[in-house]
């Protein structure tokens, strides 16, 4: 009954995890270039009170054995890369990532952040900078006098001048992608570090031979989150939080009852 009661607390841990983190998933699910998360699970130790294959006479084996389960974990939460619907604004400097990679920005210690919310706006030096105001790598300068402003699929940057009848380019947006990308570090304000896990970033073009998306202007990836989905997951994690919270206080009326004959 120990057992039991150990058990069933980490079934309710793992669960209680498991709507937390859900609720970051809603939470987000108005956040441009959001990845969702889904939590992995892992069974704990056995107890082999008889283990499989020990010799139950000199010529036989127990063919199965006898192991107690200790419970569940978290192992990890895997970062869902499914892409998000775009949602068109219009805003020449909002950018979608339509396809693999990360955009680049350079962070207050120098590092370089990886992002999938394309949200960029000017600085007062006309640099292309996020809402941190965090510049996007490499560096691309809006001139004052520019008119327009056109941002190829090819990450491509142009500027109308007045008084000038073609676009003059004034720089390239370059994107990164890793060979695993579910093992980047999340630190909030939609960006993401490099670690062992992720790999060393592979820079390029967007749509070049790296395999990265192309870019779209003019519009927004929203949150990957399906809210539907979401749900379903909260109604689950609820209904194993509560059979587990049943099993401890099952055991515990049978402590009762061991209790009560002892007495």
């Amino acid at each position: 009954m120990y057992r039991a009661l150990y058990t069933a607390a980490s079934g309710m841990e793992t669960q209680q995890l498991n709507l937390e983190n859900v609720a970051n998933n809603l939470a987000n699910a108005s956040t441009a270039g959001f990845r969702r998360r889904r939590l992995q699970f892992q069974d704990l130790i056995y107890q082999n009170l008889v283990l499989p294959g020990a010799a139950s006479t000199q010529q036989t084996t127990f063919p199965t054995g006898l192991q107690i389960g200790l419970g569940a974990r978290t192992a990890a939460s895997e970062i869902i890369q499914a892409q998000g619907d775009f949602n068109t604004t219009g805003n020449p400097l909002d950018l979608t990532i339509q396809g693999q990679g990360f955009f680049q920005v350079q962070m207050p210690d120098g590092s370089i952040g990886y992002t999938r919310s394309g949200a960029f706006h000017l600085d007062p030096t006309g640099i292309i900078v996020t809402s941190d105001g965090y510049q996007l790598q490499p560096a691309i300068t809006i001139p004052s006098s520019a008119t327009n402003i056109t941002i190829g699929n090819d990450g491509t940057v142009s500027v109308q001048l007045p008084g000038q009848q073609q676009a003059q380019q004034v720089g390239v947006i370059q994107l990164a992608t890793f060979a695993n990308p579910g093992g980047l570090n999340s630190i909030g304000n939609n960006l993401y570090l490099e670690t062992t896990a992720s790999g060393n970033p592979i820079v390029g073009t967007p749509g070049g031979p790296e395999g990265l998306g192309n870019i779209l202007q003019g519009s927004l990836e929203n949150s990957n989150v399906d809210v539907v989905g979401e749900f379903i997951q909260m109604i689950l994690a609820q209904r194993s939080y509560e059979a587990n919270s049943r099993v401890v206080h099952a055991a515990d009326q049978m402590f009762q009852t061991i209790n009560g004959l002892t007495s």
